[in-house]
């Protein structure tokens, strides 16, 4: 296999950057993903890949592109998102500015590093051509708001494997938690702030259940920890109500993250958060409440037997002269979403920091690296017996 050449993988990372991608639904006006789309979509088509653009929603696309082995064989997909967050208190966060081994600016990390890696792969696959198999490259939308992009996608396609090229620094990441997003609310009797006799507080009823949240994150969820993710936790995120200060008030809402760890249900979730209530009305029996499940992400872990991890082991072991070491990521990916429609996946990607933040990097040498191993994949899985 060829080895990736670092200065044309550090231009086409800088016009990655360069290319404002900020997700609209995080940031009303911003442009969204399109001009990125048609970036990727050109490189795409000049490493000579087949090329489309699956519509998600209106006006933002999936880009897709595949390259077809000479023979049959696996079929490796990899994934990666093309949205970012907004860039609040960044200082010129679409330079792509280099500065030693670090290429700076919003989404040079969090994941562009990963998209250059994956077009680089390609490339270097194309250049020795792929004996059997199939590789098929899926740059999505809307990763950081509702995976929108991958949820599309596995509607679409299938594959033997996939990698979702989430930074990893160069590790392999076998699992990730998931979170489950609820509103509790209490209810309590408006009246003039002088009735005590009349007026019933929702704001106090409400102190009991975030008395019984807080029991529940100290006393019961450490006792089941996962050997990778340690444990799940829950903490209260928002809170609101009251209707002035001399009433009483008759509602108070507090919405709440629950993260969540590999094997466990939404319903033992929902559960969880009643029994909660519970635990709050043997307190204050007067308590009236009710638990709305929001939003769900299921956790995610794939056996480190499995064919996909074996073989990214050892393209790891072989490009980079080193085994690395599995590992789990707390935070959530796409990747539970591509298991969940039956594609065996594995996350792995480049070095570098500030996902989100106000200052962010990449390591340009682990770029290179990751897009080396993920050519030698390719190769490795797609030609392999099933």
């Amino acid at each position: 296999m060829a080895r990736a050449d670092r200065d044309r993988l550090t231009d086409l990372l800088r016009r990655l950057v360069g290319t404002e991608s900020i997700n609209p639904s995080l940031s009303p006006g911003a442009p969204g993903e399109g001009a990125i789309g048609d970036l990727i979509a050109a490189e795409c088509s000049a490493v000579g890949l087949e090329t489309r653009r699956d519509e998600v929603v209106p006006t933002r696309h999936n880009v897709v592109a595949r390259l077809r082995g000479r023979r049959p064989g696996r079929r490796l997909l990899l994934n990666g998102h093309i949205d970012t967050v907004a860039v609040t208190g960044m200082q010129d966060p679409f330079s792509g500015a280099t500065r030693g081994d670090r290429l700076y600016g919003r989404g040079a990390y969090d994941m562009k590093g990963s998209l250059a890696a994956m077009l680089e792969a390609a490339r270097l696959v194309t250049h020795t051509g792929l004996a059997a198999g199939e590789l098929v490259l899926a740059f999505v939308i809307d990763e950081e708001y509702q995976s929108l992009g991958t949820t599309d996608l596995v509607g679409r396609e299938t594959a033997d494997a996939a990698v979702v090229t989430e930074p990893t620094g160069l590790e392999v990441c076998i699992a990730h938690k998931g979170f489950v997003w609820a509103r509790i609310e209490t209810k309590g009797r408006a009246a003039h702030g002088s009735r005590y006799d009349e007026g019933d507080d929702a704001i106090v009823r409400m102190g009991h259940v975030l008395a019984a949240i807080d029991r529940l994150e100290r006393e019961v969820l450490p006792r089941r920890p996962h050997p990778l993710l340690g444990r799940a936790s829950v903490h209260a995120s928002t809170i609101a109500g009251g209707l002035g200060l001399s009433t009483f008030p008759d509602r108070c809402l507090v919405e709440v993250e629950r993260r969540t760890l590999p094997g466990e249900r939404d319903e033992e979730i929902a559960a969880e958060l009643n029994r909660v209530l519970e635990d709050a009305a043997r307190v204050s029996p007067r308590l009236i409440g009710r638990v709305e499940v929001l939003l769900t992400r299921p956790a995610y872990e794939i056996d480190p037997g499995a064919p996909v991890v074996r073989a990214l082991v050892e393209s790891i072991r072989v490009v980079h002269g080193h085994a690395p070491r599995l590992i789990g990521e707390f935070p959530w990916f796409d990747a539970a979403l591509l298991g969940a429609a039956g594609i065996p996946t594995v996350m792995f990607g480049p070095s570098g920091a500030g996902a989100h933040a106000a200052e962010e990097w990449v390591d340009l040498p682990s770029v290179v690296t990751c897009a080396e191993v993920l050519a030698d994949l390719t190769v490795r899985f797609c030609g392999s017996a099933p």
